[in-house]
């Protein structure tokens, strides 16, 4: 019998007589064409980091403009009470405009929690990208991790078109992933954070797990070099949007009392933020039914939401709007002179006016919810015997968790944010893996019998790369 080596193909094992060969991963790692694949993915990361430098920072300077330079343009003294009103009815019509008349739709529904496929064809870009940014940009609750993905996918797929070189489809999706860790590093600040993150979203694993990794890692490593380089030679910074690690307390060893706060708080996490998810497949079903009207009725509910919290506490606003990826030190370093009332009311309004944003805008669901984990933490931190860096660190990764499913990211991006010390991070994976449970739980209640809400990623059809 002829053996795989001595094959003229080179072609490895035979599962069955007339099946195809099984892809040897050590061989096509050694191969040319991968090594060309390799060079074509850090191009990639070049051209998907500029593009998504230049995204993050349209979006922070719309929400610059919009909140500040415009009412003093109009001859405001102050920004009035009633602004974000027309502001956000506005951003309901251009929202309802891209996701009814663009191709794409604006992109995926962030009530469906965080999607890595299918990749964006560079002809539904333009329209995921106004979505986004009439969304993000103009104080909707939502984030810009989804808008990045689809920016990277895009792009990558396009630059492949451009090439005009005839690339495999499962090149062609191995560098669309690619892309997506590219975009994904620019705003986490990490590219093993975005790595992490499309990993687990996507479902890849097994001996092919290096193929795309690979690729992945050298396109958000070279990414984020040039990203970090246009940031010193124009002078703007990415503090505005990027993530950056808050500013706790160290906090060097667990206790028994914090093993059950965490699993007591996870749970209420993980309830909390299901009901505020659930909050957003109902908007989503009911904005569907009269997309316009509804859309724009949406964005003033949150509008309404925003101001009855700056008139009830003497606080902005833009508190309740926008990702809180600014204020999220901010909230933090000033714990100590706002009221606990305030961050309750914070925490209701803003949780409201993310569930109504995630049915009815675009973006990601990710970072209200690390915002929202933070303000419940630093409310958790005034139990007995449960200080402010565990609590922070434990709900960040609960309320996470219970929007991606995704526990390690959820652990990863909640040790990103505290900076947590050993004597937290035994309590984070406590808390990721109880509200991951609690969350399954009831998503399974709430479905009828014999019916389920969404698929487990393993029941998925197999990733194309």
């Amino acid at each position: 019998m002829m053996s795989a080596a001595d094959r003229p193909d080179g072609a490895g094992p035979q599962t069955s007589a007339g099946a195809a060969p099984v892809a040897d991963p050590g061989a096509l790692l050694r191969s040319r064409s991968y090594r060309a694949l390799l060079v074509f993915a850090a191009v990639i990361g070049v051209v998907v980091s500029i593009a998504g430098w230049g995204f993050l920072e349209l979006l922070h300077l719309i929400q610059q403009w919009v909140y500040e330079d415009l009412p003093s343009g109009l001859g405001l003294s102050t920004v009035p009470w009633w602004w974000p009103v027309p502001v956000l009815a506005v951003a309901g019509v251009i929202i309802a405009l891209a996701v009814a008349r663009l191709p794409g739709h604006g992109g995926h529904i962030p009530a469906e929690g965080l999607k890595t496929g299918p990749p964006t064809t560079p002809v539904e870009l333009p329209g995921v990208l106004l979505a986004a940014l009439a969304s993000i940009g103009l104080g909707l609750v939502l984030g810009p991790e989804a808008p990045l993905i689809a920016l990277g996918t895009g792009l990558a797929l396009l630059a492949v078109q451009l090439s005009r070189r005839a690339v495999p489809d499962q090149a062609g999706m191995v560098l669309a992933a690619a892309g997506s860790f590219a975009a994904l590093s620019t705003v986490f600040g990490s590219p093993v954070v975005g790595a992490v993150i499309i990993i687990e979203a996507a479902g890849l694993g097994g001996a092919t797990l290096p193929v795309v990794l690979l690729p992945g890692l050298l396109a958000a490593g070279i990414g984020s070099l040039v990203f970090v380089g246009i940031g010193s030679l124009t002078g703007l910074s990415s503090s505005a949007y990027a993530i950056s690690p808050l500013s706790l307390p160290a906090y060097p060893h667990p206790n028994l009392g914090d093993f059950l706060w965490t699993i007591l708080l996870s749970l209420v996490a993980a309830a909390v933020t299901f009901a505020i998810m659930e909050l957003g497949r109902r908007t989503h079903r009911m904005v569907n039914q009269r997309l316009m009207v509804l859309t724009i009725l949406a964005t003033l509910v949150i509008a309404a939401l925003a101001i009855a919290f700056a008139q009830l506490t003497g606080e902005s606003a833009d508190a309740v709007l926008f990702s809180g990826q600014e204020a999220m030190d901010p909230i933090v370093s000033q714990a100590g002179t706002i009221s606990l009332g305030t961050i309750a009311l914070l925490v209701l309004c803003k949780g409201l006016a993310w569930g109504v944003s995630l049915g009815s805008a675009r973006g990601g669901p990710t970072f209200p919810a690390i915002f929202l984990g933070i303000a419940g933490g630093l409310l958790a931190s005034h139990l007995p015997g449960f200080s402010e860096t565990p609590a922070v660190g434990v709900l960040v990764g609960a309320t996470v968790v219970s929007v991606l499913q995704l526990p390690l990211s959820s652990i990863v991006i909640a040790l990103l944010v505290t900076q947590a010390g050993a004597g937290v991070v035994p309590l984070i994976i406590v808390g990721v893996v109880v509200a991951y449970i609690a969350t399954k739980v009831l998503a399974a209640r709430r479905l009828p019998a014999g019916t389920r809400s969404e698929p487990d990623r393993t029941d998925r059809q197999p990733n194309p790369t």
